[in-house]
């Protein structure tokens, strides 16, 4: 038995997105007047993806609450298409988008943080606020897949789903430059335009990994608890 039922954890980590988000929003600085606003930036957009996932995570248990054994046959579809909704959602956005946010970002900020979180921002953002946003993003998304299975969807559609939101966010970051003359990020003002085609595309690329990493993961996890449980009933079966 769990130590904490996951419902609980999502509630919490529901709750922490929420003051993540509220924290974020209420802080003064001259990128939040710009053009785009907040929603230029994709942790704040990975932020928004990850609060709405746990959303539908913790109302889907509550309608699987109120449901559970009174034989309502409507409910009990409704209830399938949440189910299905959000084991949607982490398998094209939360978890590849997560990941990305959390991989990316260290990454860079490792080599030269200048290029992706200027030192600057220390004077508006919080060390703890920072790791809220970068950090832990992925050990949530992991306890989640660990807790619960997700159906993924055929891997074709959720291939393309996933190059949507890439194609689409990479056309947000040309426009914005487009129309301010500058770019979202740091360090695409350092490197030439082939060289942010190649970024691009790179990104774009990894995504599309993230998304297959996910599904295997999931499966990994989900096929090894099969396997346990299997091999404690055996006792009980001879």
């Amino acid at each position: 038995m769990a130590l904490v039922p996951c419902q609980v954890l999502r509630v919490a980590i529901l709750l922490s997105y929420c003051s993540i988000l509220c924290n974020y929003k209420a802080i003064e600085m001259p990128s939040h007047k710009t053009y785009g606003g907040s929603w230029k930036f994709l942790t704040f957009i990975d932020l928004v993806i990850q609060a709405v996932f746990f959303g539908i995570c913790v109302l889907t248990d509550l309608s699987s609450l109120l449901t559970r054994g009174n034989g309502n046959q409507e409910q009990e579809r409704q209830l399938k298409k949440l189910i299905s909704l959000r084991d949607w959602m982490l398998a094209v956005l939360a978890f590849p988008v997560g990941v990305f946010v959390v991989a990316v970002f260290w990454i860079i900020y490792a080599y030269d943080r200048e290029m992706i979180y200027p030192k600057l921002l220390d004077n508006f953002i919080p060390g703890w606020l920072n790791h809220g946003m970068h950090t832990t993003v992925l050990p949530f998304i992991l306890i989640e897949m660990r807790t619960s299975h997700h159906a993924y969807p055929s891997r074709n559609s959720g291939l393309a789903a996933i190059c949507t939101f890439s194609v689409g966010y990479i056309l947000w970051v040309c426009w914005v430059h487009h129309v301010t003359g500058m770019w979202v990020y740091p360090f695409l003002e350092h490197i030439g335009p082939g060289a942010r085609i190649i970024f691009f595309g790179s990104t774009t690329i990894l995504m599309n990994f993230l998304y297959l990493l996910g599904e295997v993961l999931n499966s990994y996890i989900w096929d090894t608890q099969r396997s346990m449980e299997e091999e404690k009933e055996k006792p009980k079966l001879e």
